[in-house]
């Protein structure tokens, strides 16, 4: 009896440990932090460690952590499946969102000022 109660105990304790180890490597746990900036003047980016984004990985998830410096612009992400306004005219300060690009080309861009305050990047 002892013997059947002792095999339990450890096989609920390798359970637990499983469960815990999947747990831990959830998406937004290994995110890789996308910063945006738009404003205060006419100027919008994005960057990833210190480098401007010219490239990412499809199927990755990213934070994108928009910083939006001005209430006069807005954050406007457009790709394949995205089409959504991170952070609207009239709003100014910080928002983030975790996204999972699909392979293809992405804009971002500021709405009133997209003729000018835009850019680009590819996802593969």
């Amino acid at each position: 009896m002892r013997r059947i109660a002792r095999r339990r105990y450890w096989l609920l304790a390798a359970v637990a440990a499983a469960a815990l180890a999947v747990a831990g490597t959830g998406s937004t746990a290994t995110a890789k932090t996308v910063k945006g900036t738009v404003g205060p003047g006419f100027t919008i980016g994005l960057s990833l460690n210190g480098k401007k984004v010219t490239k990412l990985k499809a199927g990755t998830p990213y934070r994108f952590a928009i910083s939006d410096r001005s209430s006069s612009h807005d954050f406007h992400l457009i790709g394949p499946g995205i089409n959504r306004v991170l952070t609207s005219v009239g709003f100014a300060g910080a928002k983030s969102y975790t996204l999972t690009l699909k392979k293809g080309s992405y804009r971002f861009q500021c709405d009133p000022h997209a003729s000018f305050m835009h850019g680009a990047f590819k996802v593969s």
